[in-house]
């Protein structure tokens, strides 16, 4: 009876490993798809440029842009931005176009001092025509400790995180849109900057690597419930 016991608690506890590491695993999946569907949208995005409102109007995460307008008062500096190799931020600000569309607007990435000392921004031009790639937001990983940090000036913050409810609050705005415009490079003015959709996060490949690293412990999971199991069902010699 005890053996029996024993048999059923072993199961169990293989059963939830294996559902955890197949959840896992199908995870990774989803992970590397969607981040393969927003790449492979990248192309078509750039060719074409539709004015703000209507980019964001339209379906789809991906869409480029072209219109005019102001930037608004404002800087939030987003930390823990790397560029080839070394430490910085990436800095935004908000910008109104014409017809009275409001988003956030990366104008690029500034390193960093050893003594984290943060820059001084100038306002870019205003009112300007901005032109670039609607996209969201740089993922934003664990979410620890507050999303913003008072910087000691009025209007500027440091952020770990850019959540749009949260952005729009700090910088006194009615709401934002869960998205922002990557400036085209080309731009004359901002910071050092690109187009890459998946900056300081794992690429499709690595995700799918995982998934099979997951699908393989529950595999190995299961093969040593069946070889323990095998052993307890064979007759002790005497």
């Amino acid at each position: 009876m005890m053996r029996q016991h024993t048999r059923v608690i072993g199961w169990l506890m293989a059963v939830l490993a294996m559902a955890a590491f197949t959840a896992l695993g199908f995870w990774q999946l989803q992970r590397m798809h969607a981040k393969q569907a927003l790449l492979d949208a990248q192309g078509p995005a750039v060719a074409q440029s539709l004015p703000l409102a209507q980019a964001l109007a339209a379906p789809g995460a991906l869409h480029g842009v072209a219109d005019h307008g102001c930037f608004l008062p404002g800087v939030v500096l987003l930390d823990n931005q790397t560029r080839q190799g070394r430490a910085g931020v990436k800095i935004y600000r908000p910008f109104r176009s014409d017809g009275g569309s409001v988003l956030l607007v990366d104008l690029g990435w500034r390193a960093l001092p050893p003594d984290r000392t943060l820059p001084q921004v100038p306002p870019p031009p205003s009112p300007v025509t901005v032109r670039g790639l609607l996209a969201p937001p740089p993922a934003a990983g664990l979410a620890l400790g507050p999303a913003f940090s008072s910087t000691g000036e009025p209007g500027r913050w440091l952020a770990s995180r850019l959540p749009a409810e949260g952005v729009a609050r700090a910088l006194g705005l009615a709401a934002l849109p869960d998205r922002v415009l990557r400036l085209d490079p080309a731009l004359p003015f901002g910071d050092a900057r690109d187009l890459e959709l998946l900056p300081n996060t794992l690429p499709p490949q690595r995700h799918l690597g995982y998934a099979v690293q997951w699908f393989g412990l529950a595999l190995t999971v299961l093969v040593v419930a069946l070889v323990l199991d095998r052993r307890r069902k064979r007759p002790v010699a005497r």
